[in-house]
């Protein structure tokens, strides 16, 4: 994939970093490294999914939680906001989601072509998987990024493609049927990114740190209050229900 040479150069996929790649926005980098496309175009999408999408400064999410505490202990805000990262391999939100609906839309593309009809399609999704990624919220019924994330792609000459256009038939048919599920930031952005050629694979790696810019103001809140600050429970509210002896802090 590439190497350093000391004194000499720097290679990725066989450009010279300091010559080739030097005039590079640090996604245009990002995204070549990831795959090898050079595409200022695809970059920018991808740098305005992040932004409208991901990376709230809001503790209360769960991985900005994890920030958040670690910040309130005193401990690092490199080692915060690696395990904020962690869990942001999460089942319902997150890494997951958004490589899941990307996989669901190829797939789904595939079989349509194939001459299955998409209501036969979803269904057997939803009862093999009890749902569907990239539809419904935990928290809410509607996503508010959708709008401004549509805005934004149609902006840039996207939203118009077939795999966006599918995640938005879903959408409507999941929409009237009694999940009442409605597509939600990762829908939408796995179908635009799948109409620029971006695999299930590709798009896993390419949101690997879009929380980062939300991560990390959190921590940064949290350690300009006292110690101890964030999340404060009383032991007494642990229900402990072990058999080793309760420890006495300072004994």
């Amino acid at each position: 994939m590439g190497a350093i040479f000391p004194g000499e150069k720097v290679v990725l996929r066989g450009k010279d970093v300091l010559k080739e790649l030097k005039d590079y926005r640090w996604i245009e980098y990002l995204l070549f490294g990831i795959t090898g496309r050079d595409s200022p175009h695809l970059a920018r999408l991808i740098e305005g999914m992040w932004l409208i999408c991901t990376s709230f400064p809001d503790p209360r999410l769960w991985n900005n939680r994890i920030a958040a505490l670690s910040a309130t202990t005193r401990s690092t805000g490199v080692l915060g906001s690696a395990g904020a990262l962690a869990v942001s391999e999460a089942t319902i939100y997150g890494l997951k989601p958004i490589q899941g609906v990307s996989d669901f839309l190829y797939r789904t593309s595939e079989k349509i072509a194939g001459g299955q009809c998409l209501e036969d399609v979803v269904k057997s999704e939803v009862k093999k998987y009890r749902g569907i990624y990239g539809y419904g919220r935990p928290v809410a019924d509607k996503d508010e990024r959708v709008g401004p994330l549509m805005e934004f792609a149609q902006s840039m000459g996207a939203g118009e493609g077939p795999y966006t256009k599918l995640a938005f038939d879903v959408d409507n048919y999941l929409g009237s049927s009694r999940l009442k599920y409605r597509i939600n930031a990762s829908g939408v952005v796995a179908g635009l990114l799948a109409d620029e050629g971006v695999t299930p694979k590709e798009l896993y790696h390419i949101a690997t740190l879009t929380f980062t810019a939300g991560v990390i103001p959190c921590y940064i809140d949290a350690l300009e209050k006292p110690e101890g600050a964030f999340f404060p429970l009383r032991t007494s509210r642990v229900n402990y229900e072990g058999t080793t002896a309760f420890r006495v802090w300072g004994q």
